[in-house]
């Protein structure tokens, strides 16, 4: 698998729901098509939301990873 170049990280420990979501939908905003936006979340509810919204707005899941209780995951912006 290629490595991505993150555009912009987030780092939304100690924030919940639906905060690290939030934080993901500012920055998709700020970015422009093709930047990848990573958001580091330990809300267990972020593995569920934040790949829901990002298929309901037609953005990319670039990579997901679970460390431990922190959840990362990077999301390329495609319009």
């Amino acid at each position: 698998m290629a490595e991505i170049q993150v555009t912009k990280s987030i780092d939304a420990r100690g924030s919940f729901c639906p905060g690290p979501l939030m934080e993901l939908i500012k920055g998709i905003k700020k970015g422009t098509i093709g930047d990848i936006i990573e958001v580091i979340s330990n809300d267990k509810g972020s593995r569920v939301d934040i790949p829901e919204w990002v298929h309901k707005m037609g953005h990319e899941i670039a990579n997901e990873i679970v460390e431990g209780d922190d959840y990362r995951i990077a999301v390329r912006k495609l319009k």
